[in-house]
């Protein structure tokens, strides 16, 4: 079985140097010629709550020849049914693309490559390229947890070939409610990444500070409400059922989810959204993928999300110029 990471940023190199150092080969592959370059010398190096260095097979996109069964697709999502359809010619007939991505990235692959050939993975931890060849894995090891599934319908005949590759670095939950981890996924972006961005810091900090948490359980209670309006069943996380935890209708229940905020997200206090390394680096980042998609499916199903658009329109701000990722975008949430 060959296996390919199509997009090794932070979260592919650090599966990939995973994957690897259990003796199994997975060619990594990114247009980062800096970092394919540094991971050929050196091998990929892992720090942070680990520290291991092992060797791996690096490619960049020209260098792509071979056929692979499991592609993993870990790309922003700018553009994602033209990067999933340049991966066709390198799939063998019954090999399937998995995206590592944020948001309800498999509509758009489907699109592209044939649902039969899409299956999806929510990750439940966090990374950042430190140096090229070098990544900092900024979630707990015992966070390292993946949501594993297809579209409903979809073809799951390869799930238990990546499910072997995703334990060489962690624990596998086999999703049949795949859409609800999904949002899952989706409510804890839009909530600790969004504000990560938005604020210039890590998820910690974010929700360390109570005007930054009551701006999260705000995004929480939007995400939560436009699921249950889309008849969408929010899957637990990590055996958490999340929505029992921070969803409230009276104000004792939401002083207890005011509380329990940041211990919900402790094991993950020092990561740093990917939106925001994006930004820090001048690039547009894929908030209209994750906050972005909460709004839109509030406009499809009546229900207001004024914070989540908020964020959008804030990073949208950051993006043009005309703010920077500080605690000083607070005022404009009033």
């Amino acid at each position: 079985m060959k296996t390919a990471i199509y997009g090794a940023g932070s979260i592919g190199t650090v599966l990939g140097a995973y994957i690897a150092k259990s003796g199994v080969q997975a060619d990594l592959i990114s247009r980062n010629a800096e970092h394919i370059a540094a991971l050929k010398a050196n091998g990929a190096h892992i720090i942070g709550t680990v520290d291991f260095l092992t060797p791996v097979t690096a490619l960049l996109p020209s260098e792509m020849k071979d056929k692979y069964d499991i592609i993993f697709l870990a790309t922003k999502q700018l553009d994602n049914a033209a990067v999933a359809k340049s991966l066709l010619p390198y799939l063998r007939q019954d090999g399937v693309v998995c995206t590592l991505q944020n948001g309800i990235p498999e509509l758009s692959v489907a699109e592209a490559v044939g649902a039969d050939r899409t299956c999806g993975c929510a990750i439940a931890w966090g990374a950042e390229i430190t140096e090229p060849g070098v990544c900092t894995l900024t979630s707990e090891p015992d966070a390292l947890t993946f949501g594993l599934g297809a579209l409903p319908g979809g073809n799951t005949a390869r799930l238990d070939d990546i499910a072997g590759l995703l334990k060489l670095m962690g624990t596998v939950y086999k999703e049949e409610n795949f859409i609800g981890a999904r949002w899952s996924k989706l409510l804890i972006n839009s909530a600790f990444s969004g504000l990560s961005a938005v604020f210039g810091c890590n998820f910690g900090d974010a929700v360390a500070d109570k005007r930054g948490r009551l701006i999260a359980q705000k995004i929480i209670k939007e995400c939560i409400d436009v699921a249950a309006k889309a008849n969408i069943v929010i899957a637990p996380v990590q055996g958490k059922d999340i929505v029992k935890l921070l969803d409230y209708n009276g104000a004792l229940k939401q002083k207890i989810s005011f509380m329990i905020i940041p211990l919900a997200i402790k094991k993950h206090k020092n990561l740093k959204a990917s939106m925001l390394q994006d930004l820090e680096k001048g690039k547009k980042c894929e908030i209209a993928s994750i906050n972005g998609i909460v709004c839109e499916y509030g406009k499809k199903y009546a229900c207001p999300t004024p914070y989540n658009a908020r964020v959008v329109e804030i990073i949208n701000g950051i993006e043009a110029g005309q703010y920077k990722p500080s605690w000083e975008n607070l005022i404009l949430f009033d």
